[in-house]
């Protein structure tokens, strides 16, 4: 029985879908048949009870104002009170009111329901079934019934199309509905991605930013060290160039790390990448920077908290990029690191004495460092503050948050 009741919706649905192709077709085809109901139901009456004799003319205008109803889109009122009219004037004639001579005004209602707001709905519904139930009770063809069913009948056959077409409305609206949300969202999504995709170029960019600007910074006050004392102290020369191997080595070790990112949804996770760098490094970066001549002092206030891989690697970025805007714009070959570890927060420093130079002053660092080292920072909910000293020299100051994980709990950053 479902299976049935199952195939014969399907081919209904399809028939519907054939159809709906030829929007006029239909509206054509709904006027014949509401001409034939009309007609029908011009040639009911009781038992007892004579037809009315109008000369066929109330009948021809019955049938002419069922062509009305192809204006019901964009004359929905005009096609109400004129259907409405003619069918009233029929019962005032002595026509039998039945649900077939009242089949084009319960058309017009419908798509009044559908088409029209509520309150436009409310008004016409409640004049046209007062005029109707008005007229019913003193025309000749109900005039055996009881005044009962004079009056349930034409407001149960009125009710049918109002609550259908309201119905319809709302399925409709819940459908625009439906698509509004389904565009927005799609809207988000691409929107969505769009602002991930910018955020990974500049997260990209800062990477390639700290380790080209570090190493090669590093290089060239370690090729220039090494140049000055390749002749008093070429014992000391040898070791710093033995250096710069290294230096250039790590720099291509992280750069091939940091491109690597973006070739992760090709290989599987984590395979040929380097780990990100933090803290447990400050040691190495801090023996590169000595050895290019740059004398820095590390400082430490609180217990060590353990650091979340994203903090952890910001902190290191910081420090790297705060050193080697010292190592390439500080007259002063020294720097000083602290670290404070509060409740909730560590707190950096990395200063240098000395007059400050003006790139430092400007804020502009080389373009891209202080930039990079703030969105750095406040990418984690930290903050960063870098300006000149009072008493001479620059400072780097930034806060960021102590997250720390319970299974490294105790362990050194």
């Amino acid at each position: 029985m479902n299976s049935s009741l199952e195939r014969y919706t399907e081919r209904v649905e399809q028939y519907a879908s054939r159809f709906s192709r030829f929007p006029r077709f239909l509206e054509v085809t709904m006027v014949l048949a509401l001409i034939g109901c009309a007609f029908f139901g011009t040639q009911l009456s009781l038992p007892g009870v004579d037809r009315p004799d109008t000369g066929k003319s109330l009948e021809v205008l019955l049938g002419l104002s069922c062509f009305v109803l192809l204006k019901y889109r964009t004359h929905t009122r005009t096609v109400v009170v004129v259907v409405a009219g003619v069918t009233i004037a029929a019962i005032a004639r002595g026509y039998l009111l039945t649900p077939m001579l009242l089949a084009p005004l319960l058309a017009a209602m419908y798509w009044l329901a559908v088409l029209c707001d509520r309150r436009t709905v409310r008004l016409y519904a409640l004049v046209v079934t007062v005029a109707l139930l008005t007229v019913n009770l003193f025309s000749d063809g109900m005039r055996d019934l009881s005044p009962v069913l004079t009056v349930v009948g034409p407001v149960f056959w009125m009710a049918l199309p109002l609550v259908g077409g309201s119905l319809a409305r709302l399925r409709g609206d819940y459908l625009e509905a439906v698509k509004a949300r389904a565009e927005h969202a799609e809207r988000t999504r691409e929107e969505e991605a769009r602002l991930r995709v910018t955020e990974e170029r500049m997260r990209i960019a800062r990477e390639l930013h700290d380790v080209v600007a570090h190493h090669l910074a590093l290089a060239n006050a370690q090729a220039g060290t090494a140049a000055h004392l390749s002749r008093s102290n070429p014992e000391q020369s040898r070791k710093i160039l033995d250096d710069l191997t290294g230096t250039t080595s790590a720099a291509l070790r992280e750069l091939k790390a940091t491109l690597g990112l973006l070739r992760q949804d090709d290989r599987p996770k984590g395979e040929g990448l380097d780990p990100a760098p933090g803290l447990a490094r400050l040691p190495e970066l801090i023996d590169s920077y000595r050895s290019a001549g740059l004398e820095v002092v590390v400082h430490q206030e609180g217990v060590r908290r353990p650091l979340t891989p994203g903090v952890d690697l910001t902190a290191y970025r910081i420090v790297q990029e705060a050193l080697t805007n010292v190592a390439k714009h500080a007259p002063e070959r020294a720097a000083h690191v602290g670290f404070t570890y509060a409740d909730s927060r560590l707190l950096i420093t990395v200063s240098n004495d000395g007059p400050a130079p003006a790139t430092a002053v400007n804020g502009t660092s080389g373009g891209f460092g202080l930039r990079g080292m703030r969105e750095r920072a406040q990418s984690i909910g930290g903050d960063l503050c870098a300006g000149p000293r009072p008493e001479g020299g620059f400072e780097v100051t930034t806060a960021l948050p102590l997250q720390p994980s319970a299974a490294v709990e105790g362990e050194s950053p």
